[in-house]
């Protein structure tokens, strides 16, 4: 029988930055998440922090976990306690040391997010969530002097998305809801942050409609005349634009050109590299491409000229993180598949042509062809909209036959996407499931992100609505694929996707056989109350006000249907969990063992909105397996 230690031996391996004749990366070797560095060309990998502290998975925290600043001999690190998300930013020295806080107790009562360095400078550039009230402040840190400049404060915040290389200009980006945001410009000296573009949500007459707009990564141009940005304004799938300085409130488009790759998908990342020298990433089909190119500012084009990622030996997979080299002219990536685990990557050479792997990374005691690929299984809805999803089965080389036991997999969020990604916690469960005889289904329902923002909006305001038909829908077609037995059908998924789960379980009874309930919000109003103060007035716009909505928050609360219950469920929650409290997994384990229910309960006391450390994964995927096992009986 495969054991599950085999997948999780292939290490972590995450947000790789370069450094002389070294390379600094996350890394889970000692079964903690934590920092390391090693030789370029490989070697033993050193330890920077001391064994008892636990990283943060890169994919929950906003910005840098980490960044170099060699100048000052020093690394920036942003470690919280056991999974609590107090982020709070430390110094060690560049060789591996004890953390201490990089400004004192400045930022004790506050959630901190590092959003932006420029090493040359010995700044950072942080956001500070505030733990007693629904304010987020923005910070230019010194990292030489340990000073603090205070530049913006809003309920909303103001994510520092670009600076000029004087740092006395930034782009803050403040969001509302997802596709709704504006752009601000703060001067050094300037007692407010000026307006750039956009309608602010207090200017906003009572039910003003305002166009989606959504901005992501921005750099001030290379004469600092303009604003390049990532944006939705002229592209569902984004595209990029340019706002001059001294013309606030216009976006003119940016032509690209260059691009390889075929498919849908949407324009994902974008980065200033140096000169007139710009990276431009794509989410196609849920693979990764990244393109660098030059922009003419004249001319509003950006050519693209090398493929770094997409094609060739980076392919068909999902770039976890890509980090440029100054002074080394070269980048340093991490890339996994769905069927291999994450790598280490140096491109660098005259025309970035020559790929390097500092890592060998395997799992262990398992063929390839033992593992499944998937295949696409996208469908058309109720209504007909398209969703994109996978199906893994089991490889033909394990032997195992007639229609496998299906096993539906729903990814969190909501605006989140299931992707060939074998990073994080869902691709080594959906290969050990495979492994074990199931049949796994992924499906990217409505408000999932990669298809475009009008896409992604499809969830606001409709938690468990058109979402979950489109659960509902596409296990009415799985019936009719005969190498799956929706008639022995368990979910599963984490957060939203544990909220996804408890809905259809408890609307729906009669297409499962077993759930799987991972922190998922029960009770939408008491979700509301728990969740941190600078969340609620997102969520208040995004899925409800509890003050106004409190029957539209019942509604679409699984609590209201979970008494139809009719299959055993797990229930999987981490105590330190400051997203979906550990009170509301509890009470959902309480509801149903009163209601003579069965139902299992596994806390982890040492874990908060994942399942990180080796250990603990260990009994949470044996615990997930063996619990659909007993029922689906593969």
């Amino acid at each position: 029988m495969p054991q599950i230690e085999s997948l999780l031996a292939a290490r972590l391996f995450l947000t790789p930055q370069l450094f002389e004749d070294r390379i600094y990366f996350l890394s889970n070797l000692s079964v903690r998440l934590s920092l390391y560095m090693m030789s370029t060309g490989g070697s033993v990998p050193e330890p920077l922090l001391p064994p008892q502290i636990a990283l943060q998975n890169p994919e929950l925290i906003g910005g840098h976990v980490f960044w170099l600043y060699p100048e000052l001999g020093r690394i920036v690190v942003m470690i919280d306690r056991d999974g609590d998300e107090n982020y709070q930013p430390m110094v060690i020295p560049i060789d591996g040391g004890i953390p201490e806080p990089a400004f004192g107790d400045r930022f004790a009562d506050y959630r901190v997010n590092m959003v932006h360095s420029d090493a040359d400078a010995n700044l950072a550039y942080f956001q500070a969530e505030s733990r007693k009230e629904a304010v987020i402040e923005t910070y230019q840190g010194n990292l030489a002097d340990r000073s603090l400049e205070f530049m913006y404060s809003s309920p909303w915040g103001g994510w520092t998305t670009a600076v000029n290389d004087a740092n006395t200009r930034a782009v803050l980006v403040e969001g509302y809801t997802v596709g709704d945001s504006i752009m601000r410009l703060w001067q050094k000296g300037s007692p407010e942050a000026k307006l750039l573009y956009g309608v602010p949500l207090e200017e906003r007459a009572e039910g003003q409609q305002v166009p989606l707009t959504s901005f992501g990564p921005s750099s001030i141009s290379p004469n600092g005349a303009g604003v390049i940005c990532l944006n939705s304004i002229y592209d569902d799938s984004y595209g990029l634009g340019y706002i001059r300085l001294d013309q606030p409130q216009e976006i003119q488009p940016i032509t690209v050109t260059g691009t390889q790759h075929v498919g849908a998908g949407e324009m994902a990342s974008f980065e200033h590299v140096k000169g007139d020298r710009y990276l431009l990433g794509y989410n196609i089909d849920g693979c990764d491409w990244l393109y660098e190119g030059s922009f003419d500012e004249s001319s509003l084009r950006v050519t693209l000229d090398r493929v770094l990622c997409g094609s060739g030996e980076l392919h068909d997979g999902v770039l976890e993180s890509a980090r440029y080299d100054k002074t080394g002219d070269r980048y340093a990536l991490a890339f996994s598949t769905a069927t291999s685990p994450t790598q280490l990557y140096i491109i660098d050479g005259s025309d970035l042509r020559d790929i390097t792997q500092p890592t060998r990374e395997r799992i262990l005691g398992l063929p390839s062809a033992q593992l499944s690929p998937g295949e696409d299984a996208s469908y058309t809805s109720f209504d007909g909209q398209r969703i994109s999803a996978r199906l893994y089965l089991p490889a033909a080389s394990l032997g195992f036959n007639g229609p496998r036991p299906l096993v539906y997999y729903i990814h969190g969020g909501p605006q989140g996407q299931e992707r060939p990604n074998f990073a994080w916690f869902s691709m080594p469960l959906i290969q050990f499931l495979t492994l074990n005889g199931f049949a796994v289904f992924v499906p990217n329902v409505r408000g999932s992100t990669g298809y475009g923002l009008s896409y992604t909006k499809k969830v606001d305001r409709d938690w468990g609505g058109d979402d979950r038909l489109d659960h509902v829908h596409a296990m009415g077609l799985l019936r009719d694929d005969r190498r799956v037995d929706a008639s022995r059908a368990a979910v599963v998924g984490r957060s939203y996707g544990g909220y996804m789960t408890l809905m259809l379980a408890g609307r729906h009874p009669e297409l499962w056989s077993a759930a799987v309930d991972m922190f998922g919000p029960y009770d939408l109003t008491l979700f509301m109350s728990n969740i941190p103060e600078t969340w609620k007035p997102y969520f208040a716009l995004a899925v409800g006000d509890p003050e106004t909505e409190r029957d539209l928050l019942l509604e679409r609360s699984p609590s209201t249907y979970l008494g139809n219950l009719a299959c055993p469920m797990l229930v999987i929650q981490g105590k330190n969990d400051p997203r979906v409290v550990e009170r509301e997994s509890s009470a959902v384990v309480e509801r149903l063992r009163r209601d003579g229910k069965q139902v299992e309960y596994l806390l982890f006391e040492n874990e908060g909105h994942d399942v990180l450390k080796f250990e603990n994964r260990v009994t949470c995927y044996n615990a997930i397996t063996a619990f659909f096992t007993e029922h689906l009986r593969p």
